[in-house]
């Protein structure tokens, strides 16, 4: 049963938490194990209860178990800084949890630390616990195991955070350089609609009240005027049809979703981008969990894991299996091209001198910068390119308006005679 409480401690400063106990006994025994005294104890109703006897359109569906909820990164790098603040410190763990609990405003993660510092009373180790939850990734709970074997919680939060962060700041970085050119399709996008929808239809009004003869463009520009206006619905049809078609080709044949993340790799431009991201990621990963104390086999899934491109996510499972068997990190990599000379050469010279961890992050920073430097030269092209698509868009109206214009004048010509 789950139960609420506010209690005392030695020094006079009170905590309002939950805990989950057998009676209002045990909830007074646990606090007076952690050197509190209660003041008031109430048992907390699970928002569960009585919902299975409840016909389907009066339950509930919003409830959803708090283990598989995910917050954002944001608010778990917050939490994972507090943590290694006061690991830093000198504070207990169980002061630290406390504490935490004490100043949490978000309520689903203090539902979830709440659970934690019940289970760590229990004898549940924070990793076990922390990796109950969702919300926590799993590097960050292989840090945190990695820490409570060496001693070094506050290193650990610190590395967890690190990484976090990282993921943050790169992931900012990607949706901010594609901002711009989202923004210039949808725009390219928006004005093909209304010229032709509105626009268009107007002159050709004007041109049929006329009798003048249109040239070829102005006739395909017009018919796809009529067409957009009759049929915008079966537009709407195709251009759904092809995203969910597209979908379930990724999601349902391992061929084409493995074709086209090869193919992503090794586009000019946007290929260079993708690739120097994930490698950055995966050499950062790999440094902070060698770093740790984590073994090399499972910083490798680790660090694989974390790549979302399926292509170079199966050049690392077989890295993976080959280093199983006792091959080098570095002789496995030089079997694929996607791992470039540089970062095999770092990868032997860090195996070698026993200084791996060393070589790695150094990678990290060099592919880091060579992202940010693709990045920008994407960002460089995609702006003139979608320039020039937008330009000639609004040419080939234009001029498919202006050239039934000369008709026009002719025709009135020839009627003023």
């Amino acid at each position: 049963m789950k139960y609420s409480y506010l209690a005392i401690d030695g020094k006079n400063k009170k905590y309002r938490s939950e805990i989950n106990a057998e009676s209002r006994e045990d909830v007074k025994r646990i606090l007076a194990d952690r050197g509190m005294t209660a003041l008031e104890i109430s048992e907390v109703k699970d928002a569960l209860d009585g919902q299975e006897n409840l016909p389907w359109y009066q339950k509930d569906i919003s409830i959803k178990d708090i283990h598989d909820v995910e917050l954002p990164k944001k608010k778990v790098l917050t939490t994972l800084h507090q943590m290694g603040i006061m690991m830093r410190s000198g504070i207990s763990l169980s002061m630290a949890m406390e504490v935490l609990l004490d100043t949490e405003a978000d309520k689903t993660m203090k539902k979830i630390l709440t659970i934690v510092s019940n289970e760590l009373y229990n004898g549940v180790t924070l990793s076990q616990s922390m990796g109950s939850f969702k919300t926590f990734p799993e590097i960050v709970i292989s840090l945190v195991a990695a820490g409570e074997a060496n001693g070094r919680l506050d290193m650990a939060f610190d590395n967890a955070a690190d990484i976090l962060h990282r993921e943050i700041t790169l992931t900012a970085k990607i949706k901010s350089a594609m901002m711009y050119p989202a923004f210039l399709l949808a725009l390219t996008a928006a004005m093909i609609i209304v010229m032709s929808m509105f626009v268009l239809p107007q002159f050709a009004g004007v041109f049929l009240a006329f009798g003048s003869d249109l040239p070829a463009i102005s006739k395909a520009v017009m018919a796809f005027s009529d067409w957009m206006i009759k049929y915008w619905w079966l537009a709407i049809l195709i251009i759904a049809g092809i995203v969910i078609g597209f979908k379930m080709l990724l999601k349902y044949n391992d061929s084409f979703a493995m074709w086209l993340a090869e193919f992503l790799l090794k586009m000019p431009i946007i290929g260079p981008v993708m690739n120097n991201t994930y490698i950055a990621r995966f050499c950062n990963i790999m440094a902070t969990l060698t770093d740790a104390g984590v073994s090399i086999l499972k910083a490798l899934e680790l660090s694989r894991d974390v790549v979302s491109n399926i292509f170079m996510k199966d050049a690392l499972s077989q890295v993976i299996e080959d280093v199983k068997i006792g091959t080098p990190i570095n002789v496995s990599m030089s079997h694929y091209d996607i791992f470039d000379s540089i970062l095999v050469s770092m990868v032997r010279v860090g195996e070698e001198s026993g200084m791996f961890s060393d070589a790695m992050h150094k990678m990290a920073d060099l592919y880091q910068e060579q992202a940010d430097e693709s990045t920008k030269r994407l960002t460089d092209a995609m702006t003139p390119a979608m320039t020039i698509i937008i330009a000639g868009v609004v040419g080939v109206v234009a001029v498919s308006i202006v050239m039934p214009m000369f008709g026009m004048y002719g025709v009135i010509a020839e009627s003023s005679n």
